[in-house]
């Protein structure tokens, strides 16, 4: 998993939960790298398991729901970071339906070793779209998040229900209402 995504996460609970959650939840978890990453660096996902785990542990706060305010702070860095990704798409359905063809091959490029989930397009119309996500990491919710976020940036509202086709949550159907 891409530096990236710990350094976001961190920064995250700083700002939220303050400086000794972090070093709390560094010190509760088995991490290789010692808690210490770089934005460029790549990492076990265990590793973030373990944080966020510990971070849920520690708040009360479900690890979907740490995902959804997760998915919003690293929205806003990945866009921060990477404009150029998503400035010339004028609808947030034109985006998300380009995130195998276009945004993912990009991200690669930036980041050759990332490890990404594949979304299918199964259906699309112009109000409605579904999509089913995989990957062995299961972190939909975040994927759910990062959807909303793209609507949010375009200022279009949008309801996205999901269905998890598998227990461990590694393969979930989407449907996406716009507006």
């Amino acid at each position: 998993m891409k530096g990236i995504i710990f350094t976001e996460f961190l920064d995250l609970v700083e700002e939220k939960f303050g400086l000794v959650m972090v070093d709390k939840i560094i010190t509760q978890s088995n991490l290789d790298s010692e808690g210490i990453y770089t934005a460029v660096g790549t990492y076990e996902f265990s590793e973030m398991l373990q944080l966020i785990s510990h971070l849920s542990e520690n708040t009360d706060i479900s690890v979907d729901d740490l995902l959804m305010v997760y998915s919003e702070h690293l929205f806003k860095a990945l866009i921060k970071a990477h404009p150029n990704l998503v400035e010339h798409y004028k609808d947030p359905m034109n985006l998300l339906a380009s995130i195998e063809n276009h945004i993912h091959v990009e991200v690669q490029k930036i980041y050759p070793e990332a490890q990404l989930p594949t979304f299918e397009l199964e259906e699309r119309t112009d109000t409605k779209m579904v999509m089913v996500y995989k990957s062995d990491k299961a972190l939909y919710m975040l994927g759910k998040g990062l959807m909303l976020e793209t609507f949010k940036l375009f200022k279009v509202p949008a309801n996205i229900g999901f269905e998890k086709l598998n227990e461990a949550g590694t393969e979930v159907r989407f449907t996406i209402n716009k507006g």
